[in-house]
C-alpha cells in the first residue's frame, strides 16, 4: 500500500503530510522527530493501514512542509500543537491514536493535555512517546543543540548517507534500502550544489528561545489516557529515574501508563520491525 501526499494549510503555513489506509478507518496520528520527516514512519504506517488511517506530517520547517516566517516564536511546541489542532480540523478527524517518535511524543503530549489547544482535549484516545518524556537529559539537550543549528553538507549523496547511518546508528536496524530511502527523502541542495539534511537550521532556536520547551510534567500530569512510554535502551535523552517518575504520576498513578525498553536501541528506535508494531499493536488495543 502506498501513500497519498497531501497539503493543508495550518497556522498560516502550507503542511505536507502522507495519508495512508481508508479514510472512514480509525485514525492514527504518526508524528515524526526534531530533524526528520514523516517518511521516517513508512514503514510503521504501511503495517497499520489495512486497519487504521494514518496521517504523518511533516512539521514546519521540515520536509516538503513550509519554513516559519519567525522562527524565534514558531519553532515550539505550542504551535506545533496549533498546527495539530489545524489539521484535526481540517482532515474533520473527530479522535486520534498518536504515535509520535522524540519531539513527535512531546507534540503529541501537549496537545492530549489540551494546556495549549483545549479544543483537541479529549481527542486523542491514546499516546505512544517513542524515547520521550516529560523531562530529557540536559546533556543531551545540549548535544542535539550544538548541531542541530549547524547542518553538515557534502559533495555527493553518497556522502551524506555515509553520516545518517553513523548519527542514526541507535535507530537500530534499518535494510540497505531503508538507508537510502532515509537519505533521499531528507536532502536539499544547496545554491552551491552540495547536498544538507532537509530542515531549517532555524528551528534550534526552539532550544534558545524557550529553554524549557521539552520541560512537560504538567501536560503529562493532566493526561487521562493509556501511554506507552518505548525507552531505547541505550538511549541518553530519556533516563530511567525519569521513565520511573512517569510510572508514579499522571496517568502512571492511574495505572494508564507503561513503560517499554526496547533492546538493541538509543535515540530512538526505529519503528520499523515487528517487534515495534507488536509494542504498538498492543496499546492500540488497549485503547479500542
Amino acid at each position: 500500500m502506498s501513500p497519498t501526499s497531501r497539503y493543508a494549510t495550518c497556522a498560516g503555513y502550507e503542511i505536507h503530510y502522507l495519508e495512508w489506509g481508508a479514510p472512514d478507518a480509525p485514525v492514527v496520528i504518526a508524528w515524526h522527530g526534531l530533524a526528520r520527516t514523516a517518511r521516517d514512519m513508512d514503514e510503521l504506517a504501511a503495517h497499520l493501514a489495512p486497519r487504521y488511517r494514518v496521517i504523518c506530517p511533516d512539521t514546519i520547517g521540515r520536509g516538503l512542509s513550509q519554513w516559519a516566517r519567525a522562527p524565534e516564536a514558531e519553532y515550539c511546541l505550542s504551535f506545533y500543537a496549533r498546527i495539530a489542532a489545524d489539521l484535526f480540523d481540517q482532515l474533520a478527524i473527530e479522535s486520534a491514536h498518536w504515535v509520535g517518535t522524540s519531539m513527535g511524543g512531546a507534540v503529541g503530549t501537549v496537545c492530549a493535555s489540551g494546556l495549549f489547544e483545549p479544543q483537541l482535549k479529549g481527542r486523542i484516545r491514546s499516546l505512544l512517546l517513542n524515547d520521550n518524556a516529560p523531562r530529557l537529559a540536559d546533556a543531551a539537550l545540549e548535544r542535539i543543540k550544538a548541531y542541530a543549528g549547524h547542518p553538515p553538507s557534502f559533495g555527493s549523496v553518497r556522502e551524506l548517507e555515509a553520516f545518517f547511518r553513523q548519527v542514526y546508528q541507535p535507530y537500530g536496524w534499518l535494510s540497505d534500502s531503508q538507508w537510502r530511502r532515509l537519505t533521499e527523502s531528507s536532502t536539499r541542495r544547496l545554491p552551491d550544489g552540495r547536498v544538507t539534511p532537509h530542515y531549517d537550521p532555524a528551528m534550534v532556536q526552539q532550544f534558545t528561545h524557550h529553554t524549557n520547551d521539552y520541560l512537560i510534567w504538567d501536560h503529562y500530569d493532566a493526561l487521562d489516557i493509556p501511554v506507552l512510554c518505548l525507552r531505547g535502551v541505550d538511549s541518553d535523552l530519556v533516563l530511567r529515574e525519569v521513565t520511573a517518575e512517569m510510572l508514579t504520576r499522571g496517568p502512571g498513578a492511574r495505572g494508564q501508563a507503561q513503560v517499554v525498553e526496547v533492546p538493541g536501541c538509543g535515540h530512538a528506535p526505529a519503528l520499523n520491525v515487528p517487534e515495534h508494531y507488536a509494542l504498538v499493536d498492543g496499546l492500540l488495543a488497549r485503547a479500542a
